[in-house]
C-alpha cells in the first residue's frame, strides 16, 4: 500500500507538470496552503496515547541543488522545519518553508527522497506556487517518515528559470 501511495503522488505530480507545461506555466496545480499553521522545532515526545513526535530541519542553498541551477543568485537560500507525529499507523507532518533571493517566483516546492547529491522522486508536494513563507501539513507514510529520519530526503524549491530546482537542502532529524 505504501508503494502505491508513493507512486500515486509521483504520478499526480507528473500529471500536474504536464498540465502546467501545456498551459504555458512551470510547475503548479498543488495549491497553496497558507493556513498559517506554524511548525516549530522541539524534541520528540511520547504521549500516553502512544504517539511519537520527530523534528526535522533543512538549510536550502543553490550549491546543494542537483543539477546545478543556472543563473541562481548567490543570495538564494531558505530553511525548512517540520514536525511529524505518529499516532498508531498514521503519520502527519506539519512544516514551514522560508526562502529568499530566488531568480524569480517559486512555482513549486517538494520533499523528495534521495541522498545528498542525488535527485529523487517527489514524495510530498509542499506548495505551488509558493510564498516566501509557506506552511502546511500532510499525511505521510511511515516509509517517507523513515526516509526523513535517516537523511534520505531533501526539500527543494523550483522556479521558472530552474524548473528542476533552484535551492535544495537535505532533511536532518533534530529531535526524537
Amino acid at each position: 500500500m505504501r508503494k502505491l501511495i508513493i507512486v500515486g503522488v509521483v504520478v499526480v505530480g507528473a500529471l500536474a507538470l504536464v498540465a502546467a507545461a501545456l498551459a504555458g506555466g512551470g510547475y503548479g496545480g498543488y495549491g497553496d496552503d497558507s493556513s498559517g499553521t506554524q511548525s516549530t522545532q522541539s524534541t520528540s515526545s511520547t504521549s500516553a496515547a502512544g504517539s511519537e513526535t520527530y523534528s526535522f530541519k533543512a538549510t536550502l542553498t543553490r550549491g546543494a541543488e542537483v543539477p546545478k541551477p543556472k543563473g541562481a543568485p548567490a543570495t538564494a537560500g531558505g530553511s525548512f522545519v517540520a514536525k511529524s507525529v505518529e499516532a498508531g499507523s498514521k503519520v502527519t507532518i506539519r512544516w514551514t518553508l522560508k526562502f529568499h533571493g530566488l531568480s524569480g517566483k517559486a512555482v513549486a516546492a517538494h520533499i523528495h527522497t534521495g541522498k545528498v547529491g542525488v535527485s529523487g522522486p517527489v514524495v510530498v508536494p509542499l506548495c505551488g506556487p509558493c510564498k516566501a513563507t509557506s506552511s502546511g501539513s500532510a499525511k505521510i507514510t511511515s516509509t517517507i517518515e523513515n526516509a526523513l529520519e535517516h537523511g534520505k530526503a531533501y526539500v527543494n524549491v523550483h522556479t521558472v528559470k530552474n524548473a528542476a530546482g533552484e535551492i535544495r537542502g537535505q532533511v536532518k532529524l533534530t529531535g526524537k
